[in-house]
């Protein structure tokens, strides 16, 4: 698609503020009415999801050119979708698609924040976005005698993702969940070093180019494999096999771990005989939830090919689309696996935050807006952790380590202390 593509979309808009809120009907508080982070830091119509809509068709009939102010601004958001859902609630705009479809015209006019290029670079030299060696990117597995797919081959991947497979401190997580798998039988191989990024992170910054690349490099490897089940416990690497691939192709069938726990509690494979006498609520990644969601064609049964670009025109007031496009509602993501695991652990309190599924607030780490905007990333994950511990919960469970990082980050000598917890932790801790 290109950016053209989305012009009616943006000439759809009523710049009613739909996209800044929870619907209506799911708003339980003033406090929490947000579901927009950029609106809610910036406080300016322009950082809304219909302010980007109506930049892009400024940009579009040649109103305005590039200057750092509309840089800064493109690449202040963290991409979440919540936007889009709530837009989609009331009306069937496309509103994340545009914004991603801005960044990558940005990027083809070389115009972007420095540090995003430092991500880029490390991808394009290393193959990951945490600036790190890829020769080290298969240390978090060292001892654990699993199949090495570059060798050998298995019928599940487990794809540790840029953040498990260099943050040290994550590191038990996965490997706790790799010996878990292994355990209830699973034939379970990774490529360790070998390894590639998912690519999805560069591609919500606006570098298609490079995200075919990645795409490309893992598809061949998952085939050379003999891969038939691709397994993460990374939410991001997650919603990039499953709905960004899913625009191009894809031939493994794809699972977070959440789901796969989910399944073999449910076959009986995993029985907890512990309890965890702790009181939680859980967050909702936003790659794991409203953005996991593979694409559909809007007409069912006709092929949509990539080059092909959709012929739009507005008659009267409705809009009529020649070609279909590719779309998603974000409302079938991964919401009732992560809960159903957590109410099925002994002894576990769990109490919802306002927020939910759909509806989640970000954690803040999205988009590149924790390298190209720390303070901002920071001032998100506190208000989502701010409405965990106004639910008198002890610890805030989630399922991805960017959100995990990011509020143990946030939390920092801030007096904000609230227990950070991966659900494959409580999970082990049952056993």
């Amino acid at each position: 698609m290109a950016l053209e593509d989305y012009k009616v979309d943006c000439m759809r808009c009523e710049k009613d503020s739909v996209c800044k809120f929870v619907p209506l009907m799911r708003h339980r508080s003033q406090k929490y009415s947000e579901v927009c982070p950029s609106i809610k830091r910036f406080n300016f119509h322009t950082f809304s999801g219909a302010g980007r809509l109506f930049e892009a068709l400024g940009f579009l009939r040649g109103r305005h050119d590039y200057s750092d102010d509309l840089v800064n601004f493109i690449y202040n958001c963290q991409v979440c979708g919540g936007c889009d859902i709530a837009c989609k609630a009331v009306r069937d705009l496309e509103v994340l698609e545009t914004i991603i479809e801005r960044r990558i015209r940005a990027v083809e006019d070389g115009q972007f924040p420095g540090a995003v290029m430092e991500i880029v670079e490390s991808m394009k030299n290393e193959n990951n976005t945490m600036l790190e060696s890829k020769a080290d990117r298969g240390k978090w597995a060292d001892g654990l005698d699993v199949k090495d797919l570059a060798k050998e081959k298995a019928e599940i991947c487990f794809h540790a993702g840029c953040r498990y497979s260099y943050d040290k401190e994550l590191w038990p997580t996965i490997r706790g969940a790799v010996q878990l798998l292994k355990k209830v039988g699973a034939d379970i191989g990774i490529f360790g070093k070998e390894e590639n990024c998912c690519g999805g992170r560069v591609y919500e910054m606006g570098f298609q180019g490079e995200f075919v690349t990645f795409k490309d490099s893992n598809l061949d490897a998952w085939k050379n494999a003999g891969v038939r089940t691709v397994l993460t416990a990374c939410s991001d690497c997650y919603a990039c096999f499953k709905a960004w691939y899913s625009r191009f192709d894809n031939h493994a069938e794809v699972y977070h771990v959440t789901e796969y726990i989910h399944k073999l509690i449910r076959e009986g494979q995993i029985k907890f005989t512990k309890e965890v006498p702790l009181h939680v609520t859980y967050h909702d990644p936003c790659h794991l939830g409203r953005l996991s969601e593979a694409y559909q064609y809007s007409s069912p049964g006709k092929p949509y090919i990539m080059d092909e670009r959709p012929l739009a025109e507005v008659k009267g007031i409705c809009c009529v689309y020649e070609t279909p496009k590719l779309w998603r509602r974000g409302a079938n993501g991964i919401y009732d696996q992560p809960r159903e695991i957590i109410s099925s652990i002994p002894g576990i309190r769990f109490t919802e935050m306002e927020r939910i599924k759909s509806w989640a607030f970000c954690c803040g780490a999205g988009g590149g807006v924790s390298v190209s905007n720390p303070d901002y990333a920071r001032s998100t994950a506190l208000s989502r952790i701010e409405e965990a511990r106004d639910t008198g919960a002890q610890a805030l469970v989630t399922a991805c380590p960017w959100c995990i990082r990011n509020f143990r980050d946030a939390m920092n000598g801030d007096g904000h202390a609230i227990e950070v917890h991966d659900i494959i932790d409580l999970v082990l801790r049952a056993l």
